[in-house]
């Protein structure tokens, strides 16, 4: 598989230099506890709906959700007071659109979930309300009884298009953008690009509703100092894991995650044996973009990418991970204390039977250990608002949480 850059992208060597000691990391975020009031506060979750989530691009679906053409889904963001249609055209082209109706309001497409697939006929979705009609591309293409209407000018009344792009497949959106994604991700873009993420089309899809401030769930996925006590049970033989290859990127950051890893159960690893022997699951570190495990060491688990303000990446190559696979975990909220987590596992197709019934097995055991991990949070909010603590007390691992609460104030303070 090769690789086109970028324009203007950086070089393998460049990115290799992107990663940072824990010394580097300690010079540059500090060591001093982190508060909490960010978290607890309701008042900082009105300005984050303005200054963060109505300003930075936000991934809000992926190339191969939308194969076709007139493919599309409705994304639901309270955070922004917003129903969101996106669709791909008649030309191909995947674009964004607020899914209101240019008439009265209405929602173009119903909903009755936070996400809604579907697609468009003819390439033009219908408000089931009176019938207006919207190419896909966004005109108002018909109006039923247009000729009662005293003044109607349809050249202004398409669908308002909210900014969209792509990179590698992850659909992006940005309701007031300041910088295209590209500028927005940065030396992310060059650091992570080129792995083949769009070949993993077979999707397990897990959601919840958790009664806790969004960054308390995006914390607790962002670092490993948990892994051997909430994961006791869905990893019993874990023999731990260094967290090395620190990388700040702007707003965005980054880790390695090596070690020993685990000893697998009997099914487990004849499962993983499936995977692995076969030519398009097998583990490939060739394919990891150069920036992430440079030295190729033999011991890699997966690169943790933190993109802001509420998407993770967990990107794998093999050694305890079922070959070329990745998963994502991704934050909204609803209100100050209330989240929507999204946890989507990602395979390259299964070719047999035995592939598939391999790709279940991997997939719940990643189920079973978010389980563990989404049952601290709320009751880690309860405690932060209850006043006892006003600080975080974070370790090096933890650095993630740290670099994520300074970019946060930076934001508000904007």
């Amino acid at each position: 598989m090769s690789v086109t850059p970028l324009p203007g992208a950086k070089s393998a060597e460049q990115l290799r230099h992107l990663n940072r000691s824990v010394a580097a990391i300690r010079d540059e975020l500090g060591v001093d506890p982190v508060s909490v009031e960010a978290i607890r506060d309701p008042a900082v979750y009105e300005i984050e709906r303005e200054k963060i989530f109505r300003k930075t691009w936000l991934k809000v679906a992926t190339s191969w959700e939308l194969p076709a053409n007139g493919d599309y889904k409705v994304k639901e963001l309270p955070v922004a007071d917003a129903s969101v249609l996106i669709v791909r055209g008649k030309d191909g082209k995947i674009r964004a659109f607020h899914n209101v109706c240019t008439h009265r309001g209405n929602k173009v497409v119903p909903t009755s979930d936070f996400e809604t697939f579907g697609r468009a006929r003819a390439g033009v979705v219908s408000c089931r309300f009176h019938g207006w009609v919207f190419g896909t591309d966004g005109p108002l293409r018909s109006v039923p009884l247009e000729e009662h209407f005293g003044t109607l000018d349809k050249a202004c009344l398409g669908l308002r298009e909210i900014a969209c792009d792509t990179w590698e497949g992850f659909v992006f959106i940005n309701f007031a953008p300041e910088q295209t994604l590209r500028e927005y991700l940065g030396d992310f873009a060059d650091l992570f690009g080129g792995y083949p993420y769009a070949e993993s089309t077979t999707a397990f899809r897990y959601s919840t509703v958790l009664e806790c401030n969004w960054k308390v769930a995006l914390y607790a996925f962002s670092e490993g100092y948990h892994v051997p006590t909430i994961h006791a049970g869905s990893l019993p033989g874990f023999r731990g894991i260094e967290h090395s290859d620190f990388k700040l990127i702007g707003p965005h950051a980054s880790s390695a995650i090596y070690g020993a890893g685990m000893d697998a159960a009997a099914s487990t690893a004849a499962f993983a044996g499936v995977l692995h022997g076969g030519e398009p699951h097998r583990p490939r570190p060739d394919l990891l973009p150069p920036g992430i495990n440079p030295t190729r060491r033999a011991d890699f688990q997966f690169e943790l990418p933190n993109i802001f303000p509420n998407f993770l990446i967990h990107l794998a190559s093999g050694c305890g991970y079922p070959g070329m696979s990745f998963f994502t975990h991704q934050f909204w909220p609803l209100d100050h204390g209330r989240t929507l987590w999204e946890g989507i596992n990602y395979f390259r197709p299964a070719q047999n039977a035995a592939e598939r019934i391999a790709q279940f097995h991997v997939n719940a055991l990643h189920r079973n250990a978010w389980l563990e991990d989404t049952a601290t949070m709320e009751d880690t909010f309860t405690g932060i608002r209850s006043g006892v603590i006003d600080t975080m007390q974070l370790m090096d691992q933890e650095f993630l949480i740290r670099h994520a609460a300074r970019t946060l104030d930076q934001y508000l303070a904007a």
